[in-house]
């Protein structure tokens, strides 16, 4: 067992999903990455999140200690910028992996499963399970 923030995890992978999960603050940690720094920015680059949803997710992830925010201009209108925190930017490499993986799948025209070592080559359709 992990111990980790007054909880209990039966593996790794728990802790960082834990951290991490929900729909979009792993989308945020990308953008941030790719260099969309301030709010405006990020809203633009994910139009299917409200401003609402966003600052919470902002909020979590400074909670998280995996970004940090500085008002650069203080308003009307304020101006604060975003970056990967140290913490954050040890996900760096996660994050281009999932971009990467994303891209791949998105332009293959017909992804089809591989299949694990010593098992034969599915032949067929995949089909949701219910």
């Amino acid at each position: 067992m992990i111990q980790f923030d007054g909880r209990s995890y039966g593996c790794p992978v728990e802790v960082t999903l834990s951290v991490l999960g929900g729909k979009w603050k792993t989308v945020i940690l990308a953008r941030i990455k790719e260099g969309d720094s301030r709010f405006g920015m990020l809203r633009r680059s994910i139009p299917e999140l409200s401003a609402r949803v966003l600052t919470l997710r902002l909020r979590e992830l400074e909670r998280a200690r995996l970004v940090t925010r500085t008002v650069r201009k203080r308003g009307p209108p304020s101006e604060i910028e975003y970056r990967l925190s140290p913490l954050g930017d040890s996900l760096r490499s996660v994050l281009s992996a999932l971009w990467g993986w994303g891209v791949s799948v998105a332009t293959d025209p017909a992804p089809q499963p591989r299949p694990h070592a010593g098992e034969k080559p599915h032949s067929g359709t995949l089909r949701p399970r219910n």
